[in-house]
């Protein structure tokens, strides 16, 4: 087989072998690498190649194998595996302040609940108190906590439905 057969027989497949290589090794270099590693191997088995039914799948199963060589071979040195290419420092702090403001958000809407309501929330939800062991502290029946749980809950819920309605429009 010369250069030109080899290269009919790869061309379709080589962007699939760059793309499951970038997905397993999660770097844009090492996938350059593995890509151009298998292609060498590939080429080695050139006279093979043809036994194959699928030239596609078997060179998807070397790149697979390799790929998971490269990362036994890094985990092994003790190197620990980051998803670089995922990660963007920005939307932590984001995420941070979206959580925080949501955090804030239940408060104050806890804040404007009835007495009662306030309490067993913080008891049941904060404190992780049993409805009995509430009933209990507050001299009052079981029932009653469920009931006054259940509505200080809606009404949190629907208070933050409302304020993320209210971020869309």
């Amino acid at each position: 087989m010369n250069q030109k057969d080899f290269l009919t027989i790869v061309h379709p497949f080589q962007d699939k072998i760059y793309r499951l290589a970038r997905r397993l090794l999660t770097s844009e270099e090492e996938a350059q690498d593995a890509t151009q590693e298998v292609l060498l191997k590939l080429w080695s088995k050139k006279k093979q190649l043809k036994k194959y039914r699928s030239a596609e799948a078997f060179a998807m199963t070397m790149t697979k194998n390799y790929c998971y060589d490269t990362l036994k071979a890094k985990r092994s040195s003790n190197v620990k595996l980051v998803h670089t290419n995922y990660k963007d420092s920005s939307y932590d702090t984001v995420k941070e302040t979206e959580v925080s403001d949501s955090v804030n958000w239940v408060y104050k809407l806890m804040k404007e609940l009835p007495e009662q309501q306030q309490l067993i929330l913080q008891l049941r939800d904060v404190e992780q108190y049993t409805n009995a062991e509430i009933a209990d502290q507050l001299e009052i029946n079981e029932g009653t906590v469920r009931t006054a749980l259940s509505r200080a809950r809606k009404t949190i819920r629907e208070g933050l439905m409302e304020k993320h309605r209210y971020g869309i429009k």
